[in-house]
């Protein structure tokens, strides 16, 4: 693994965990760096960081925030 692989990798707490939780990723980060953005999708995919995952999480949001303005109304 190339020097500024590892530095994005240290620099990302969320890196660092899924690639603790998945220690596979090693192997394939060490061979090629070019596995990275494999990597970061996954990563994004199982801590739901992906844009439909933030969307998702925005509508319920607004949904809760109806629901308690029409409680008090």
């Amino acid at each position: 693994m190339n020097l500024i692989l590892q530095n994005k990798i240290k620099q990302n707490p969320n890196y660092q965990r899924f690639l603790r939780e998945n220690s596979n990723w090693y192997k394939y980060l060490n061979r090629d760096s070019s596995y990275f953005s494999s990597f970061e999708k996954e990563m994004k995919i199982k801590y739901k960081m992906t844009p439909k995952d933030k969307l998702d999480r925005l509508s319920k949001n607004i949904d809760r925030v109806s629901q308690i303005i029409d409680i008090f109304s």
